[in-house]
């Protein structure tokens, strides 16, 4: 079975969440996947709806949301989380049920403790099981890059023969190289008999720096569904990169003569968008969301983007929803001009979202004098993050300087109740401002990282900080976003202390 397009399944707010730190409650999972729906992303895996309460809540609401985009619950080859899922999905008009089971010989011996023949019945019992609940079932084969060969297709082969429309070959551990992977996917092709009953699909993590590269080898030789996540956030070193695989096929369309229906213009506002609810900063360098992917510093480089941008640049920013542009509004633009710019953007806000982010914008306006499309998309998604937030920070104020304690008044809302506090330090502002809020919301978990990074270019630019907590070797990641680098740590260290009171 083949597609003239490349399936996207996307896996963000399911193995994208299993990054450590990487928590989303319910209405930033939600607000991802609207977002996923609008770049078309053919299927959504919303979460592992046996995990917890919660998760099965979250797939429950995104399959019954979410219209254009099949959504899909990931569970073990065990009759209750295949139960779940299919309880979870079933509002979906394209629900899915993914459930996987190891096939390598170390995954079988250590950790299941079956023999073969177990697992081969068990694929047997759990595709059945989950195609009498839902039409759609794909198939994984656990460390399969690493599994016995015949093994292997013995087990492609009685998963599709017992319903499965789609079979994924994970390379679990980032083990595999491109070459291998080519070649294990046209094996797969000539030695499955069955294969052309389904469409072969690869989930690749990215141990070994490999991801991307083994996912588009898979396309050679002719998978035809790619597993990803937005900014290739995931277990360990992550999964393959959304953004990075579909700007491949649209810029190297000459080489893979096969595109996907993903809209690229919106590739840049869902990167922020995840980075900013998870707490995971992009790293400069990164491929093609990075900050530094469109920046040229070499005078080599300027002197050939001032006579061509072709000559450096293989895509353009405005591509991936990049705008160079400055926005016209400042601090006396009224709430109708802003509404229009918001929907420029791409967004469709509720009435006090609106409000929130007019307010922000406008107290943004006083301060910095260039506002860029950056700068409302982050005091936005900043906006839509904390919009149900338990802590709400109110006042800050902090005396500090050369000599002496540095000195915080702070003021926060919790569960609607005003509470103030005044707390001292010698070791600076920052750690003044996050022993006011542990006095005021008092915890055990340990600062693990604090980092500040700036939203545009200027010393008038908003900054972005980023807190994670580690609490019972659990980490909790908060970000928040304000033209005053103090703020922004104080809602930060508050976003991740609301992440950590919800668990």
């Amino acid at each position: 079975m083949t597609e003239d397009k490349i399936i996207i399944f996307d896996t963000t707010l399911r193995d994208g969440e299993q990054a450590p730190g990487a928590t989303m409650n319910l209405e930033e999972k939600l607000l991802i996947a609207k977002l996923l729906e609008q770049m078309n992303v053919d299927i959504i895996e919303a979460g592992f709806a046996a995990a917890s309460p919660g998760d099965f809540k979250a797939v429950q609401k995104i399959s019954s949301e979410i219209k254009n985009s099949a959504v899909c619950s990931l569970a073990r080859a065990i009759k209750g989380d295949i139960e779940k899922a299919g309880e979870a999905v079933k509002s979906n008009e394209r629900g899915r049920i993914h459930t996987f089971i190891s096939t390598s010989d170390i995954h079988i011996k250590y950790q299941m403790r079956k023999t073969k023949d177990e697992v081969i019945e068990a694929i047997k019992d759990s595709v059945s099981m989950a195609r009498n609940l839902c039409s759609d079932v794909e198939w994984s084969g656990m460390d399969a890059t690493r599994s016995n060969r015949d093994f292997l297709f013995k087990a492609i082969e009685t998963a599709i023969a017992a319903g499965a429309k789609t079979i994924n070959i994970p390379d679990t551990v980032g083990y595999i190289t491109p070459w291998e992977f080519h070649d294990l996917i046209l094996e797969i092709k000539n030695k499955v008999p069955n294969i052309d009953k389904a469409i072969i699909s690869v989930h690749c993590h990215n141990d070994l720096g490999l991801a991307v590269a083994n996912s588009l080898a898979s396309i050679n030789a002719g998978a035809r569904q790619i597993e990803c996540a937005i900014n290739g956030i995931g277990e360990r070193a992550g999964n393959t990169a959304l953004e990075e695989v579909i700007m491949a096929l649209k810029t190297r369309s000459d080489f893979y003569k096969i595109d996907s229906k993903i809209n690229t213009k919106l590739i840049s506002r869902i990167s922020k968008l995840v980075s900013n609810i998870t707490g995971f900063p992009v790293q400069y360098n990164k491929a093609i969301v990075g900050a530094n992917a469109f920046a040229h510093e070499s005078g080599i480089h300027q002197d050939g983007m001032l006579k061509n941008r072709n000559t450096y640049e293989i895509m353009t920013p405005e591509s991936i929803g990049l705008e160079k542009s400055s926005l016209v509004l400042g601090k006396h633009s009224g709430r109708a001009a802003f509404k229009d710019k918001i929907k420029e953007l791409g967004y469709e806000l509720k009435d006090e979202i609106l409000q929130s982010s007019f307010i922000k914008f406008k107290e943004l306006s006083d301060h910095k004098k260039e506002i860029l499309d950056a700068d409302i998309i982050s005091l936005i998604d900043g906006s839509l993050a904390n919009n149900k937030s338990k802590y709400t920070l109110l006042e800050l104020n902090v005396n500090c300087g050369t000599f002496g304690e540095k000195k915080v008044d702070l003021k926060i809302k919790i569960d609607n109740i005003e509470k103030d506090v005044s707390f001292s330090s010698k070791d600076g502002p920052v750690d003044a401002i996050f022993g006011a809020i542990k006095k005021l919301v008092p915890h055990n978990a340990n600062l693990e990282l604090y980092q500040v990074n700036s939203v545009t270019e200027g010393t008038d630019s908003q900054a972005t900080a980023i807190v994670r907590l580690n609490n019972n070797n659990k980490i909790y990641s908060g970000s928040g976003s304000d033209f005053d680098v103090l703020v922004a740590s104080a809602m930060a260290y508050i976003n991740a202390l609301e992440r950590l009171q919800n668990v």
